[in-house]
């Protein structure tokens, strides 16, 4: 049994600290919004005040969080964890932020084994224990969390730090431009009288079949405005302003999650609107 701290009860840090409850491990909980850990506590884990409180003598720290900016007010902010951090610490970073991020935080954790782990997969994934977990790191950080990880899902070895946080802007680009893409698919199958229907069972079976399959899952959630972030991060490894004919693909893809009125909607939104 290992303590864990887990920083970050969304979406998918919910579920993952379900998944180490139920693996067990004794499992420390955060988040801004108490109530989030009610559920939890009922499981067995101990919900803590403050992100410093949750760190305190755990052997690994996992923070699922928004964004950078929200892993850096956690880890550094008022009552921050990284000052409870014991040397040695094994820190897993799940949120999905830029490679650069990753690597100034590493900087700013001296004493700390810093493990990159964003995760591909959603919300039915991560309650089955079923992610793909894109690890960058020494291969002794990954070791030293694997045991830990192995309840999550599988882990992919990336490389070095910050490998993992490249691969999932990667992902991330691919599924949001392949949804995009679909969506004007089906815009030119309803411009010639093609059947709704018809048009997604044929695009079920090409290139495009991922993003049919993702448009039509229930059990995921990518709220557009994550995946705006997401872009932006890709965006900026491309050279943002300076560069900003890259990737016109990616641009192109950025300005159509911009329209969506409700950013909180689930990317499969720019399928399903009508």
């Amino acid at each position: 049994m290992t303590t864990i701290a887990c920083l970050g009860l969304g979406r998918m840090g919910a579920p993952m600290a379900g998944r180490l409850l139920a693996a067990g491990h004794q499992v420390h909980v955060w988040d801004r919004t108490p109530d989030r850990a009610a559920a939890l506590v009922t499981a067995g884990a101990r919900a803590a005040p403050t992100p410093a409180r949750a760190a305190r003598g755990a052997a690994v720290v996992i923070t699922m969080l928004t964004d950078a900016g929200a892993v850096a007010g956690v880890l550094f902010g008022p009552d921050g964890a990284a000052a409870a951090l014991a040397p040695g610490t094994c820190l897993v970073q799940m949120s999905t932020i830029g490679p650069d991020e990753v690597r100034g935080l590493a900087r700013r954790l001296p004493g700390a084994v810093l493990v990159d782990a964003p995760v591909a997969g959603s919300v039915a994934e991560a309650a089955a224990g079923e992610l793909v977990i894109l690890a960058g790191g020494t291969a002794e950080a990954i070791g030293q969390a694997g045991p830990v990880l192995a309840a999550l899902g599988t882990v992919r070895r990336c490389g070095g730090l910050g490998a993992g946080a490249a691969l999932k802007l990667v992902l991330n680009t691919a599924l949001v431009t392949a949804v995009a893409a679909l969506a004007d698919a089906l815009a030119v199958a309803a411009a010639t009288g093609v059947d709704r229907a018809a048009a997604l069972d044929a695009l079920a079976a090409g290139p495009l079949g991922g993003a049919v399959g993702r448009a039509a899952a229930t059990g995921a959630s990518f709220p557009v405005a994550l995946a705006r972030k997401d872009l932006d991060l890709a965006r900026r490894q491309l050279g943002g302003a300076a560069a900003p004919l890259a990737a016109p693909v990616v641009q192109a893809a950025a300005l159509v999650l911009a329209d969506v009125p409700d950013q909180s909607a689930d990317l499969a939104v720019l399928v399903t609107k009508e």
